[in-house]
């Protein structure tokens, strides 16, 4: 270390003044700048360096992170010095970078297709870009599909997200693929390859009219849906929900017990139990990681007596029985009657230091 330096105002004209000096002087390479928030002033200390030539700057937050949120001194203090320490081991480690241009591919990849995907492909298939949006399920929607209503107008779920799932189906600058997932990604900013795996759903979805009561009729495996989050049924050929997109059959091979009943009763031969996997190598500019939420397990605050007691409820279980689409067709039959009276305790789970997943509610009822 060259030179050390205090001074109250850093951030002001007569402060960055001194460091330009300094830097001129001493000729300085490197510089750490112990004091606010890097988001508020980190721009105006790199600006300053960068008009002298100097580009590896390092922000300590002595701050907001420290003097600000401690009340006792000394604590304050010794996390000071910590984090000016750090700083200035990580600093000596820092390589100037040179800015440079170079073209970008003038394509996205989407990953997840939920209503924070599907609006994040349709805002950029609407300024002309060709989208490649990727989802897990069978389906696009991801859990808004799941809800009734929506907060904080009340308006129908369904009714705000079908016209958006319709429109990824048919805009010519999305390039959909369902049941898949992103394998491996490889390149830089700018220059991405992805390569995508989408899984087969023994089902044709060039042939397959989406009417799935004739197959599934005919299927006599019945498991419980992931849809309904195990509070309805579906066969193993199933549609997640009758607003799929796309409205294709798929086969869960993982319950399918191969009888092909469904295969002889499709007549217009959609079945295809010899249908492999595709892989698709994509070029991207820009990937955005849309991939939603995972509901907290509560099984795991035992206390609430969720999976002990059927009366107990996740919000989304309760969200599917009072869905007018749900498996009980709006109706909340709980061990088989309507409860007169429901509480809800809410963020179960939200406060847990090793399951810091998602705000989860778990209704009881």
């Amino acid at each position: 270390m060259i030179i050390a330096r205090d001074y109250e105002y850093m951030c002001s004209k007569s402060g960055q003044e001194i460091i330009k000096k300094d830097i001129k002087d001493l000729k300085l390479n490197k510089i750490v700048v112990a004091a606010c928030s890097p988001h508020m002033h980190e721009h105006t200390f790199r600006a300053c360096c960068a008009s002298e030539g100097l580009k590896c700057v390092e922000i300590a937050n002595i701050r907001e992170q420290c003097s600000w949120v401690h009340t006792a001194r000394k604590e304050a203090t010794e996390k000071a010095k910590a984090l000016v320490r750090s700083a200035v081991f990580r600093v000596a480690l820092l390589e100037p970078l040179s800015a440079s241009k170079r073209a970008v591919v003038p394509r996205a990849l989407v990953l997840g297709g939920g209503i924070a995907g599907i609006t994040a492909s349709l805002e950029l298939a609407n300024m002309g870009f060709h989208v490649y949006l990727v989802e897990k399920s069978t389906s696009i929607g991801g859990h808004m599909a799941q809800l009734d209503k929506t907060f904080p107008t009340l308006d129908c779920s369904a009714c705000i997200l079908t016209p958006k799932m319709s429109e990824i189906e048919h805009n010519e600058n999305i390039e959909l693929f369902t049941n898949a997932e992103v394998e491996h990604v490889e390149g830089s900013v700018g220059d991405f390859t992805a390569r995508i795996r989408v899984r087969s759903r023994f089902v044709s979805a060039t042939k397959c009219r989406g009417c799935i009561s004739e197959c599934a009729e005919h299927c006599p495996v019945e498991v419980e849906s992931e849809f309904d989050v195990g509070k309805g049924k579906r066969k193993a050929i199933f549609i997640a929900f009758p607003q799929a997109v796309p409205l294709v059959a798929t086969i869960d091979p993982r319950k399918c017990i191969g009888c092909r009943l469904c295969e002889l009763a499709c007549e217009f031969e959609a079945v295809d139990f010899y249908e492999k996997d595709k892989v698709f190598d994509v070029n991207v500019g820009a990937i955005i990681v849309a991939t939603g939420f995972k509901l907290f397990d509560a099984r795991k605050e035992p206390k609430y007596g969720y999976g002990k007691f059927k009366e107990v409820l996740t919000a989304l279980e309760f969200e599917r029985l009072s869905n007018a689409s749900g498996p009980t067709g709006g109706k909340i039959i709980v061990n088989g009657r309507e409860p007169k009276r429901v509480v809800f305790i809410s963020c179960v789970g939200s406060r847990r230091r090793s399951d810091l997943i998602a705000l989860v509610y778990a209704a009881c009822i």
